[in-house]
């Protein structure tokens, strides 16, 4: 009778394995260093600083969740809120229509000089949010701007730009100058990953260009738009180059409240108010979050209807 064979040894194979395992974790490792020192450490420090106040007599002591509560029912607070919320929901679908029109239209190959323009509604993005701001402010001003001297040449008077009522629309018109080209470019990317063949069966089929755009190219777009969508939902939240830039132009309209992100930056740096604004900044955090998730629930359930 036979002995059975034994199964041979395999830390031959265990070896390249094992080496494999480490250089992946090698090459993921200055990654994780980066996202635990740039967003973890200032996150878990931020909430750490909300759960506390400085007081005069006893100096700094632990408060649980009074900065919270001071917060939400901080009528300042409420108002950035509400400000920049309306700002989003009126900003956000023209900037995203705009951009899916020019991707649309760079696809679509009828453009005389297609790189010309894609770099043309790109560049305001590389134009940095300071001097973007700096540049529209002086264009808004009635008396010394753009639109002052175009009202004086025409001989009538236009709206003061700068203005309370004015103020949020001239704020996303450039906010929209400024992510067009950037939103524009994530849409075009994705009309590039479409297969030529479905395109070239539509045609067979007698489909015309929008029929093609409707039918094909906007499904296809769905991923794309749902991430711009979600990017700029945070960036509404996160309002604060543009108006911070124009308070100086027009200060007894943008107040150190005008958004949450420059109420938190106030309270923090001329308040001198640090765990309250590390309080309101986390508030902040969580509504974007849940905003943002909100609005991809939303998509994920629309897309298992169609």
């Amino acid at each position: 009778m036979t002995a059975p064979a034994v199964p041979a040894p395999r830390s031959g194979l265990a070896r390249p394995f094992l080496r494999l395992r480490v250089a992946g974790y090698a090459f993921f490792l200055p990654f994780l260093v980066a996202f635990l020192v740039t967003v973890v450490a200032p996150l878990a420090y931020a909430i750490y600083l909300s759960f506390f106040q400085d007081r005069m007599i006893g100096g700094t002591v632990f408060s649980g969740l009074a900065n919270y509560a001071r917060a939400i029912g901080d009528a300042l607070f409420g108002a950035g809120l509400l400000r920049v919320a309306l700002f989003l929901v009126v900003q956000v679908p023209i900037m995203l229509l705009i951009a899916l029109g020019c991707a649309l239209a760079i696809d679509s190959g009828r453009l005389r000089w297609p790189s010309l323009f894609r770099i043309t509604i790109f560049m305001p993005y590389a134009v940095p949010a300071v001097v973007a701001a700096l540049m529209w402010g002086y264009m808004y001003g009635d008396e010394f701007g753009l639109v002052g001297q175009i009202g004086d040449a025409l001989g009538v008077a236009l709206p003061d730009l700068l203005s309370r009522s004015w103020m949020l629309a001239s704020i996303g018109n450039m906010v929209t100058w400024e992510f067009v080209g950037y939103n524009m470019i994530i849409l075009y990317a994705a009309l590039r990953a479409v297969p030529e063949e479905l395109y070239e069966a539509a045609e067979m089929d007698g489909a015309g260009a929008i029929r093609i755009a409707w039918s094909i190219k906007l499904p296809a777009l769905r991923p794309a738009l749902l991430v711009a969508t979600v990017f700029s939902i945070i960036g509404s939240f996160q309002l604060f180059n543009e108006p911070n830039i124009l308070q100086t132009l027009a200060p007894a309209v943008i107040t150190t409240s005008y958004t949450p992100n420059m109420y938190a930056y106030n309270l923090a740096f001329n308040g001198q108010q640090i765990n309250y604004s590390a309080a309101v900044a986390v508030v902040l955090g969580l509504v974007t979050v849940v905003v943002a998730y909100a609005v991809q629930l939303l998509t994920a359930r629309r897309e298992k209807t169609l």
